[in-house]
């Protein structure tokens, strides 16, 4: 999924133009060259030119979802030829990966399943201006196929059975919807927030917020268990959300997931 960063960071010019006087650290790198700075009171996070995340979509989602929710507040964005760019406040609170929490994978979980409670229950539906639907899902999905941009070597080894042709054939079946919801759009565990008791204090990485079906950030959260602490935390998610596990729709949106960006 994600690693933390590389020794050796240069920092980019724009986030450092922006960052004026203030220390940067490098505390996260993705996959596709994204980085995040540590400025004190503030996050930046920069993706360059030629990744295909867009800073400009989560700064209106998260301006768009500030109104319900604990979220970041955005500081500022921007963007040069070398990349783009998103400022924000920082939360109060640690990430639920924080050694503190990988030691306390109990508290920590329940604070992820509570958290993405209040978060579905909060966020209105019906004034949502973002989708994450399965059919926008499959549409962008399909372009990245015909451009051969679909990586299955990315797979998660629950996917190692199914080649490109068989997993496109069976996410072509989504199940039926359970209850529409705002989602997240990435739940795995760093992106919940906790506060210092362990409880849940608020969510970052809102980039893919758009309506979708619950179960499309609960297959997601209960997953990221699995990496981050280990096998039997995902009953925890699902105790603290109040949902019983639904075996078919959490296959479906996994499958789903590794096919994406």
């Amino acid at each position: 999924m994600r690693a933390g960063p590389p020794a050796g960071i240069v920092v980019p010019a724009g986030v450092r133009a922006v960052a004026g006087a203030r220390p940067l650290r490098a505390v996260w790198k993705n996959e596709l060259g994204g980085i995040t700075f540590d400025a004190g009171d503030w996050f930046i996070k920069w993706t360059p030119a030629t990744s295909p995340i867009d800073p400009e979509a989560e700064q209106r989602r998260l301006e768009w979802a500030s109104a319900f929710a604990r979220v970041p507040a955005v500081v500022d964005h921007g963007r040069d030829a070398e990349g783009a760019w998103l400022v924000t406040r920082a939360l109060p609170g640690a990430s639920a990966v924080d050694d503190r929490w990988i030691a306390d994978p109990a508290r920590a979980v329940a604070a992820i399943g509570a958290g993405l409670r209040a978060l579905h229950d909060a966020l209105p539906v019906a004034s949502c201006p973002f989708s994450w639907s399965v059919a926008d899902r499959l549409a962008d999905i399909g372009r990245r196929a015909a451009a051969g941009a679909v990586r299955s070597d990315r797979w998660h080894p629950d996917h190692a059975a199914y080649d490109l042709e068989r997993a496109l054939a069976a996410v072509a079946n989504p199940p039926p919807i359970d209850r529409l919801v705002v989602c997240h759009g990435d739940t795995c565990a760093p992106n919940t927030l906790l506060d210092a008791r362990g409880g849940f204090a608020g969510h970052v990485d809102l980039g893919a917020l758009g309506v979708a079906d619950r179960w499309a950030d609960l297959a997601i959260a209960t997953w990221s268990t699995r990496w981050n602490y280990g096998s039997g935390w995902e009953d925890g998610v699902l105790e603290a959300y109040g949902i019983a596990r639904d075996e078919e729709r959490t296959r479906y949106y996994r499958l789903l997931w590794d096919l994406g960006p």
